[in-house]
């Protein structure tokens, strides 16, 4: 069993002062990819499934395609949605096996993401799912052929100090994503992080950072980052462009090619070596093995090692138990009406 839950997981990582990487999963392919990454270089890992992404696969079937595969390792795997727009998306998300979900309130008014966040906490925290919030705005957003254009920050939408401060403390969230200077997709110039108002953040939120927009960013700025309190790194363009680049480098040496398995072949390839190289800069590599307190998510013989700090009652719910959770959970609120 590796499931793990983002509150459990981020919590470590702030401890440890590292990061972990978060992958959005587009198809089938890139699970396997993302789990070898993970075991071979011995760390914990996120895989998240964006509602941008939707179209290309269905939640209710990539929920259990991914836990299953979780439960095959003895690594600490979170399942997470990736910027839920509706409270339906988040219910389906935990419906599906998720021990994660963001729920992306940041384009409406600051009383009204407090609002709906919170409401999602409320519901997330019953059956033990993790809660992610954002606060400021993050563009630069898109999806498909639109995504290979360039955004540039804004810095009237960055994460305003005092505002951060009272959606965590209103709203209850495990992780807070922060707009200082990151975008999602590609970068208009050189991303410029604001590192005092990370600082500033970190130190009056509290809580597990999540930087949005990891493409791009250099390895210097993702170290600082993550002294300053970032622990979650959402990082998606970046494998899609190397994976992409090499099949184009494929078809030019092979122009007759025509066997689809081996350009999938050579896109995953790509995927897993831009992987394993950000989890070595976000300093999750060898976290599964340094200590073995992050063993709370696996066996108790997870990598040839009994971890005498093994803590099975800290483990993230099964989702064979979720189901008989959230009917208790909700009977007993129907019993007080």
């Amino acid at each position: 069993m590796a499931l793990i839950n983002l509150k459990d997981l981020l919590l470590h990582a702030k401890e440890n002062k590292y990061a972990v990487g978060s992958f959005n999963v587009t198809n089938l392919d890139l699970i396997d990819t993302f789990i070898d990454a993970s075991v071979e270089e011995n760390s914990p890992i996120i895989m998240q499934v964006a509602e941008v992404h939707f179209k290309y696969l269905k939640l209710e079937e990539i929920g259990p395609t991914l836990t299953n595969a979780a439960n095959k390792v003895n690594i600490p795997i979170c399942i997470h949605l990736d910027h839920g727009q509706s409270l339906k998306s988040v219910l389906r998300a935990i419906r599906a096996g998720f021990t994660s979900v963001m729920y992306d309130g940041s384009k409406y008014p600051l009383e009204e993401n407090i609002a709906r966040t919170k409401e999602v906490v409320k519901i997330a925290h019953s059956v033990g799912v993790s809660v992610e919030g954002e606060i400021g705005a993050v563009g630069g957003e898109a999806v498909g052929e639109e995504a290979a254009t360039a955004h540039a920050a804004q810095k009237d939408l960055f994460t305003k100090i005092d505002e951060a401060v009272r959606f965590q403390q209103e709203t209850g969230v495990d992780a807070m994503a922060i707009a200082i200077g990151n975008v999602h997709g590609l970068y208009k110039g050189e991303p410029e992080l604001d590192f005092d108002r990370l600082k500033s953040i970190s130190d009056a939120a509290g809580i597990p950072l999540v930087l949005h927009g990891g493409s791009g960013i250099s390895d210097n700025d993702f170290k600082k980052a993550i002294s300053l309190g970032i622990c979650k790194i959402n990082f998606y363009t970046g494998i899609t462009q190397n994976a992409v680049n090499n099949v184009r480098q494929y078809l030019e040496a092979n122009p007759g090619a025509i066997s689809y398995p081996d350009m999938a072949k050579k896109a995953m390839d790509a995927a897993k070596e831009t992987v394993k190289e950000v989890m070595r800069v976000f300093g999750s590599s060898k976290m599964c093995v340094a200590d073995k307190s992050l063993c709370i998510s696996c066996d108790e013989e997870s990598c040839e090692a009994l971890d005498p700090r093994f803590q099975p009652e800290a483990k993230t719910v099964l989702y064979s138990e979720l189901v008989e959770k959230i009917s208790k959970e909700v009977l007993s609120q129907l019993g007080k009406k």
